[in-house]
């Protein structure tokens, strides 16, 4: 009876949000948020949220970096993002640092900044139980948006600290990425514009060409203001007006441009390696137009590309359980990389010398799909997997930290990204997943996955003894690939129950209630002790672990290496009669995982589940 009303509601509730939500609608707003617009252009957004308690993320966001600087200015908007932390108006010199580290704020986990091509982001974490640091809090940002000090004696100490961080604190990944994006980005802006810029111009740029980047690019109709945290939404937004509408709107502006990625028809190599280099890593970047979000049948698009990535990713993994595979680990994700441009990237870790191989086994993959698509079974337990996990986040989102809902806000500003909010979300998904077809899955692997505007980016440690791989090679792998006829994927399921016989439980022997720290103990007639405490930390999850005295420690020495590693071995082993890929597929839509370990002392298992 529970099972009929459920699916009549259920019914019910898709009926209604089919007239709420056509498929040309606009998407809606989450009605959590508020959203506003000073005169003067600035944007903000605010959202009440309790967890972490007595805590507010604050956060600037400008609508410009690197990509907006001219030919002497190379390097310069992350210098004002550096300039932001050495005076300002309100806190001079090094008072800033000093002021919010002596009431607790860390630099870095609670006040950091960032600048990439299309923006820089200031960030601050704040108490708000005391309302004179909340309130400080945006005067710094204020400051940071049009109040930087610029003196001439900290511009020119800096110059040495972003030297020193350019020659020593990029590592090995950063050094190759700086070779690779301007063949990623070949033939437009952003292969000019990177954000670690030019030495000789950080060296020597003329103290005003700095104030003029400054001058040009935070103004009010780039610039947003977005809280979130333990607050009362009036009072932050009456915090907001008191220090951002007052800065005036310059009466000459430069025009913000937003840069294209040119279309390419051949494959771009672009090959870096570093002596620092620990991953030989492949990434093929298949870049494309920037998906459009705004109405429900573009959110429908949205979800289809989520449900192709993870039955490809599904795939990629099976490959990794392999007995010798090309690839250690391997993904697939769609990234909206640069403001004017999104991209499906393939990227695998490969073992040493084994760079061939691998880019010919995630090539070929990527093949399968574009010629055979994805199997009927496949999507269905995908479709299933993406409803229980947007069930488990509307049913946990009184527990979502500050920090995640934030970037909601960030990626709606800067690239105009939905921002609907969980209950929507859900309602979306129940009412969207149902209508879509393997057909429609299928349909866009010519868009997501296309020899066209395809870079292959290989990255690996320079050491004697490893070959760097060359392009003629790999071009000939392409074309090797591209014309085989490759065989479909079979999708290999077992209908078996996970546990054929359940074993008879053992019976609660003795039964007591540890007051002062809210356990049940049960005692087992087998001697198992169990110990049961009720939390509010989730909303929907139990945590729960087994061990018994032992571990590694009673083993021989000839045993020790395998016990150590007896752990991982069972874990990627599978259950019973199911292998470790099998076992996934299963548990499919199920919010479960089970860890076995062995310590020094003891052995056990652990994990949780819905």
């Amino acid at each position: 009876m529970k099972k009929l009303i459920s699916a009549i509601s259920m019914f019910f509730f898709l009926i209604n949000f089919s007239f709420l939500y056509p498929q040309n609608n606009e998407l809606p707003v989450d009605k959590n948020v508020t959203i506003g617009k000073l005169e003067n252009g600035i944007k903000y957004y605010i959202r009440k949220n309790q967890k972490p308690e007595k805590r507010a993320e604050l956060y600037l966001i400008v609508s410009a970096g690197s990509v907006s600087e001219n030919e002497k200015q190379l390097g310069l908007a992350h210098f004002v993002e550096h300039m932001a932390f050495n005076g300002t108006k309100n806190f001079k010199k090094n008072e800033l640092i000093n002021y919010l580290e002596s009431i607790g704020i860390q630099f870095g986990p609670e006040l950091n900044a960032y600048t990439s091509f299309d923006q820089t982001v200031y960030m601050l974490t704040v108490p708000t139980d005391s309302l004179e640091i909340l309130t400080k809090g945006f005067l710094v940002l204020e400051d940071w948006a049009h109040n930087q000090a610029f003196d001439p004696t900290e511009i020119d100490k800096e110059r040495g600290v972003i030297i020193e961080e350019w020659r020593l604190g990029r590592g090995a990944q950063m050094r190759m990425l700086d070779k690779q994006l301007p063949i990623l980005f070949k033939d437009s802006k952003y292969a000019e514009r990177l954000p670690i810029g030019k030495k000789e111009i950080i060296e020597s740029f003329n103290h005003q060409t700095l104030i003029d980047f400054y001058k040009d690019w935070y103004r009010p109709d780039l610039i947003a203001v977005a809280a979130v945290g333990d607050f009362d939404v009036k009072e932050i937004e009456g915090y907001i007006k008191k220090h951002f509408e007052k800065i005036p709107y310059p009466e000459q502006i430069k025009q913000r441009e937003f840069y294209p990625i040119p279309n390419h028809d051949e494959t771009y190599f672009a090959i870096a390696s570093d002596k620092e280099a620990i991953y030989s890593i492949i990434s093929m970047y298949y870049k494309r137009n920037p998906d459009v979000i705004k109405t429900v049948d573009d959110y429908k698009n949205l979800i289809i590309h989520e449900l192709f990535f993870s039955m490809l990713n599904d795939r990629l993994s099976e490959i990794t359980q392999m007995a010798d595979p090309p690839f250690n680990f391997s993904n697939a994700v769609s990234r909206k990389f640069v403001k004017s441009a999104d991209a499906s990237i393939l990227a695998a870790i490969v073992k040493e010398g084994g760079i061939y191989n691998g880019f010919e086994a995630l090539l070929r993959e990527a093949e399968r799909v574009r010629q055979h698509g994805f199997t009927s079974t496949e999507l269905e337990r995908q479709k299933t997997n993406q409803l229980r996990m947007v069930e488990k986040r509307r049913d946990e989102k009184d527990k979502t930290e500050s920090r995640e809902l934030m970037q909601d806000f960030v990626s709606n500003y800067l690239f105009d990204e939905p921002l609907i909010g969980i209950d929507n979300q859900y309602s979306l998904y129940n009412l969207l997943i149902p209508q879509i077809t393997l057909e429609d899955v299928n349909r866009i692997s010519e868009e997501l996955i296309t020899p066209k505007n395809r870079v292959v980016m290989i990255a690996i440690p320079e050491k004697d003894g490893v070959a760097i791989p060359n392009e003629t090679e790999l071009a000939k792998i392409i074309e090797k690939v591209s014309n085989e006829k490759i065989e479909p994927y079979v999708d290999k399921v077992q209908v078996k129950p996970l546990v054929g016989v359940i074993p008879n439980p053992s019976p609660v022997v003795e039964s007591k209630h540890i007051e002062e720290l809210g356990i049940t103990e049960w005692k087992l007639g087998n001697g198992v002790r169990v110990f049961i405490k009720p939390t509010d930390f989730k909303n929907d999850e139990i945590v729960f672990s087994a061990f018994s005295s032992g571990g590694s420690s009673l083993v021989s020495d000839e045993d020790f290496l395998s016990a150590n590693n007896a752990a991982s071995l069972v874990q990627e082993s599978g259950i019973g009669k199911f292998s470790k890929t099998e076992l996934d597929k299963y548990l499919t839509g199920k919010m479960v995982s089970v860890y076995p370990y062995v310590g020094f002392y003891d052995e056990g298992l652990s994990g949780s589940t819905s």
